[in-house]
């Protein structure tokens, strides 16, 4: 069962994007670091580091729009993949399959820029457009070791 999140923080690396065959595919990883209260003061909690990864029109939008150190608001389907590493230990890697995304407009302004519906590069693309198959996870040596 997914879970459907919203999250906020700041975009911690460059948006990563590839486009193939009508298909495209954005990732970047988020920082969320909660504030809490301790001892009468607010302070940061400790920091969680979520890949955030949007495909289609939300990855050619955020390859467009979203740069390192933005704030962002992300709503999608939370999951914890699990792999195991070249060295053979577990690992594991918390993604949120992007529903929505964009600028945090408590932290800042921004400029709405509505897209077509589909470029005629995709147009031409998407008349060509085998099957899709699964995506291979090309980064599955990083993430956090499971001890």
């Amino acid at each position: 069962m997914d879970t459907n999140v919203s999250l906020s923080g700041y975009v911690g690396t460059a948006v990563e994007y590839t486009a193939a065959e009508g298909y495209s595919f954005a990732t970047f990883r988020l920082a969320t670091t909660p504030r809490i209260r301790r001892n009468g003061e607010w302070v940061d909690g400790e920091t969680t580091w979520i890949t955030v990864e949007a495909s289609n029109r939300a990855a050619d939008n955020a390859a467009a729009s979203i740069h390192k150190g933005d704030p962002v608001i992300v709503v999608g389907r939370l999951q914890t993949k699990r792999w195991q590493g070249r060295d053979g230990e577990p690992r594991e890697r918390l993604v949120l399959t992007a529903l929505a995304l964009g600028h945090d407009l408590a932290r800042g302004t921004s400029q709405f820029t509505r897209t077509p519906r589909q470029s005629a590069d995709r147009a031409a693309s998407a008349a060509q457009e085998q099957p899709m198959t699964e995506p291979a996870d090309a980064d599955s040596s990083e993430g956090v070791h499971v001890a």
